[in-house]
């Protein structure tokens, strides 16, 4: 993907922390599991006002405390995440992300820092690869979940172990050896495989961040097993 290396828009200067771009939108998540509770944390208290004169004091109070707990438990509780879905989706988009970064020319480089001079008129300023500057890095992962659609569930034919794996080629690449008998394509995957891609990437962003920009090896296990542990579970299975 293209980047504009003069003009940081919205994230501040160049090589400063990562704006609120993408963190806004994956923001909107987190908002939202919020808003059910505070919707009846609102009907809660109407209707203990409107039988304020009818019901006892103690039934009043807890008819409110339970009514709370409904809030809090639509706010909080999400259920036993699907093991096979999140571990898939942290790889998928690890593969994503290190596509990305070898489009990149590793000869360029960015300035970040301090742009402030100094007493002695020098600036706090250094140079890193482009590719895995948070500038960079901050730019792909805005709309990098959106490649989910790529990927389908894989059933593998002999072991019958279920992962999601990308079936659609890249621009330049062949369809290769593709079977897609071994998929098992529903309307719901793509959007329930990018729905988890955001929340990993809005739990797990500082892990992104410090792991590529440090050139750490083995990349997918370290994020998705030793950082995330979202496919501990899934290896154990496998074992």
């Amino acid at each position: 993907m293209a980047a504009d290396h003069k003009s940081p828009r919205s994230r501040g200067m160049l090589g400063g922390r990562r704006g609120t771009g993408g963190r806004g939108q994956r923001a909107k998540v987190g908002s939202a599991r919020t808003a059910i509770a505070q919707v009846l944390t609102k009907r809660a208290r109407g209707i203990v006002v409107q039988l304020g004169s009818k019901v006892p004091s103690l039934a009043m109070i807890l008819l409110y405390i339970g009514l709370l707990m409904v809030a809090f438990l639509s706010s909080h509780v999400e259920g036993k995440r699907d093991a096979v879905l999140y571990c898939g989706a942290c790889r998928a988009l690890v593969d994503e992300l290190q596509y990305e970064i070898r489009k990149v020319n590793p000869k360029k480089t960015i300035d970040v820092g301090s742009f402030r001079i100094s007493p002695d008129g020098t600036q706090g300023k250094s140079k890193v690869p482009l590719a895995t500057s948070e500038l960079y890095l901050t730019e792909v992962l805005e709309d990098i979940c959106e490649k989910m659609n790529d990927y389908g569930l894989h059933v593998d034919p002999k072991t019958r172990e279920k992962s999601y794996k990308r079936f659609a080629p890249r621009d330049g690449e062949g369809i290769g050896s593709i079977d897609f008998n071994n998929f098992q394509f529903n309307p719901d995957d793509s959007n329930s495989l990018k729905f988890a891609c955001e929340r990993v990437i809005e739990e797990h962003e500082d892990e992104i961040f410090s792991l590529i920009t440090h050139e750490a090896d083995g990349l997918t296990d370290k994020l998705c097993t030793e950082k995330s542990g979202l496919c501990k579970e899934v290896l154990h299975h496998e074992l």
